[in-house]
């Protein structure tokens, strides 16, 4: 009996020690994949929330594509979207990264995460209304899709936008009705004039540096070199052959010469003296 209880152990107990090693194994790997996950999720999420920052940027035509804003909002948006190359290249680069990151919150979802896909239900939602034909445009040109095929039309629950900007191609009739302004608004850029750009004008030292020698590279005349200035002496007479010419020119064009002096002003005839009063004859005493 001993014996045979011996063995069953000896049996049982190996195989015991496989199963509980399995199952700490399985429990370590869901534990690892559990992690993995929700570093997935994060790192989805977080991709999401910075392409909605983008969007809601004040100022920012993103915004303008999730759609569902009223006609006339949507009229002026899309003035926006297409108001230059730059914006609506603009656009179909965010298009396109918001179609890839779905595709991959939906990959994530399909390995065990069905929940992950309520927080894009947003831009899941803007890629089926398809505003102004944009993702159907990135599909077309990066995927190869046609209005019958494409493996992109899983991501979403309705495809009819998609499938009809597809086959009128929305976005390039989009882009040729408003390449002309495009045209017209770098033309009127290129002929403006150009400013000319402002010359330095070269500033006194600042003052920390005045008083300070002047560097060896400059060389200027010494007091000595100067001759002595004074105003109380005569002007020196003109060289020889310098007065010889201003005389031959002064006889050759008079107007030159000095200016006549001007005629002296007539004398003022002096009134005559007045008759002195005659004495009176003085009173006889």
């Amino acid at each position: 009996m001993a014996g045979t209880l011996n063995g069953f152990l000896k049996l049982v107990l190996p195989i015991a020690a496989i199963a509980g090693g399995a199952l700490a194994v399985n429990a370590v790997l869901d534990h690892m994949t559990r992690a993995e996950r929700a570093t997935e999720r994060r790192a989805l999420l977080q991709r999401n929330a910075e392409l909605s920052v983008g969007a809601v940027v004040p100022g920012s035509m993103l915004s303008c594509l999730d759609g569902g804003a009223g006609e006339a909002i949507e009229m002026a948006c899309e003035k926006s979207v297409f108001a230059n190359p730059e914006n609506a290249a603009a656009a179909v680069a965010y298009t396109a990264a918001r179609l890839a990151l779905l595709a991959d919150a939906a990959n994530a979802a399909r390995r065990g995460d069905p929940s992950l896909m309520d927080a894009f239900a947003p831009a899941r939602r803007a890629i089926e209304l398809d505003r102004y034909g944009i993702a159907a445009h990135v599909l077309a040109t990066r995927d190869g899709c046609t209005a019958e095929r494409c493996s992109a039309f899983v991501l979403v629950r309705d495809t009819a936008a998609l499938q009809a900007n597809l086959k009128a191609q929305a976005f390039d009739n989009y882009v040729g009705r408003y390449a002309a302004a495009w045209t017209k608004s770098q033309s009127v850029v290129e002929k403006q004039p150009q400013t000319p750009t402002p010359v330095p004008v070269a500033s006194a030292p600042p003052l920390e540096t005045r008083g300070q020698p002047v560097a060896s590279k400059y060389d200027f005349p010494s007091a000595a070199s100067i001759p002595p200035v004074s105003i109380m002496n005569a002007e020196p007479p003109l060289p020889k052959a310098a007065a010889d010419a201003q005389a031959a020119q002064s006889k050759a064009d008079p107007s030159k010469s000095d200016p006549p002096k001007a005629d002296a002003e007539p004398a003022v005839p002096k009134p005559p003296k007045r008759p002195q009063a005659q004495a009176a004859t003085p009173p006889v005493r």
